[in-house]
């Protein structure tokens, strides 16, 4: 049996691209990644167009996680955003991050990947957490 959430590891190899991830969230997470590398370099007409897109993925994912994710115990506690919402913060954070590589500031490329690494850690803290029941998403789909 597959796991129920892709590993951090896994998600943010999903988001760079390199390897493929086999799990049904792994094309979203790739393509928010590049939604969000072309929003940095994109022209301000386009912005619309990639936000629709990116809205449709992080409604897809939103769905799987309610159809396939164990449903939480009685008193689980609430999450304050979908899975969708963090898998995009994610796509966001890792595309800053490489964005920043070619940035001239020591400090900003250090705070890029400072925040996609606590994101990540805390990704993986609700995913273990959700597969256990002790947390639910909000139902926004």
């Amino acid at each position: 049996m597959t796991e129920p959430l892709p590993t951090r590891s896994q998600l943010l190899q999903a988001c760079r691209g390199r390897p493929p991830v086999d799990h049904f969230l792994a094309p979203h997470a790739r393509e928010l990644t590049v939604l969000h590398h072309r929003r940095l370099g994109e022209e301000r007409d386009a912005v619309p167009t990639l936000d629709e897109r990116r809205a449709q993925l992080v409604r897809g994912i939103d769905r799987w996680a309610r159809a396939n994710l164990p449903v939480a115990h009685g008193g689980a506690y609430l999450h304050t955003e979908g899975l969708g919402a963090i898998i995009d913060r994610l796509a966001q954070l890792t595309a800053h991050a490489h964005s920043a590589l070619a940035e001239s500031s020591d400090w900003d490329l250090w705070f890029a990947w400072e925040r996609l690494a606590e994101l990540a850690v805390a990704y993986e803290d609700l995913a273990t957490e959700l597969v256990a029941g002790r947390r639910r998403l909000p139902d926004i789909t």
